[in-house]
């Protein structure tokens, strides 16, 4: 739902948030503590970097929420305004085409034989869940039932938060209730991933385990045009520094009560921080950012036929970072060439009804 021009500092942020994403899977497969990284920063420093990667999910949530509500005040004038065919259809236009094509190719590399690429439970049960919106609570209940398909819990939670957005701004119709409305949210977060601690996967992929992050993107774009104090940039190191803290010193299964919501807090002070840096300029973690949905649907197909060549129990070594480089290469490649030939035309073509449904 892009409106006007990129935002490099944003798109460095989302930089950031895929690339720990992309790092804490390939340490659950690969352990790196044997290679010059464990070496050189120490085997518990490396494996610290590497097992919070929920942690950028958590950014990813709280960045969705802020564009999205931003971008919809931007196109509509006002949160009551939003009409709901033109909303979906852009949400669809973004998010279906990446889908389906996931599907697919998880499913013709599980149908070739490609055991990691195989559901543990009906195919077609693991296809419902994506499509219908419940991937996470599948996840909960059932365990990871598809290697590269259960990174679709944060497609449910994101898209049914989503789903009522509109109908809430139509409903509430005043920024000050739905401002009210995302506080419950952002008090029911903590509250209900204490009450889901030791119960396997809920505190971190339940719907309202994750709310919070995306509800606090929304307040912060709601807010920050009434905000009119300076934003230096020692603010932005500030936050950075303190998400970093969080993010390597605590475990998110010892944290996630206050961490989600800690770093769902600084991810929008980094907002408020960078929400004036608009052009056109870039920087190479902006490129991972601009490229993140995309990266994060389809690195674990990469990652999976990765595994499925080098079984990690086979690799020891420095022989693990040739495969990490690999890895990252790989997958950028990939996402690159499934935005620039698939996804991107598609969404246009989605889209190309978007000015009428927008008057309507």
């Amino acid at each position: 739902m892009s409106v006007g021009a990129r935002n490099p500092g944003i798109d460095a942020l989302r930089g950031v948030a895929i690339l720990l994403v992309l790092f804490h899977h390939f340490s659950l497969a690969y352990r790196l503590g044997d290679t010059a990284l464990g070496a050189w920063f120490g085997v518990d420093a490396v494996w610290a970097l590497g097992r919070n990667g929920n942690y950028g999910v958590t950014m990813f949530f709280t960045v969705s929420g802020y564009l999205i509500t931003a971008n919809a005040l931007r196109r509509w004038g006002g949160l009551d305004r939003v009409p709901l065919p033109g909303f979906y259809r852009l949400r669809a236009a973004r998010i279906l085409p990446n889908l389906a094509l996931l599907l697919a190719l998880v499913a013709g590399l599980g149908a070739a034989g490609i055991t990691i690429f195989q559901s543990r439970i009906s195919p077609w049960l693991v296809d419902l869940a994506a499509v219908s919106l419940w991937m996470n609570v599948l996840v909960i209940s059932a365990g990871w039932v598809n290697y590269a398909l259960a990174v679709l819990w944060s497609l449910s939670v994101e898209e049914v938060f989503y789903l009522a957005f509109p109908l809430l701004g139509r409903v509430l119709r005043r920024e000050a209730w739905l401002l009210a409305f995302w506080g419950v949210l952002v008090l029911a977060g903590p509250l209900y991933r204490l009450s889901h601690q030791g119960e396997d996967e809920a505190y971190l992929y339940g719907y309202f385990a994750c709310f919070d992050a995306i509800a606090i993107g929304c307040a912060t774009a709601v807010l920050a045009p009434r905000l009119r104090l300076a934003m230096p940039a020692a603010w932005r190191a500030g936050a950075a520094l303190a998400m970093a803290f969080l993010y390597l010193l605590w475990p998110i299964d010892q944290a996630n009560v206050p961490g989600v919501s800690a770093m769902a807090l600084g991810t929008a002070l980094l907002l408020l921080t960078l929400r004036d840096r608009s052009g056109q300029g870039g920087s190479p973690l902006g490129w991972f950012g601009r490229l993140s949905y995309e990266l994060y649907l389809f690195h674990l197909i990469v990652l999976g036929l990765l595994r499925s060549v080098f079984p990690p129990r086979a690799m020891h070594g420095d022989v693990k970072l040739l495969l990490l480089a690999a890895f990252l290469a790989l997958s950028a490649g990939l996402a690159c060439a499934i935005a620039r030939l698939y996804a991107e035309p598609l969404n246009r073509r989605l889209r190309a009804g978007e000015r009428t449904l927008t008057m309507t």
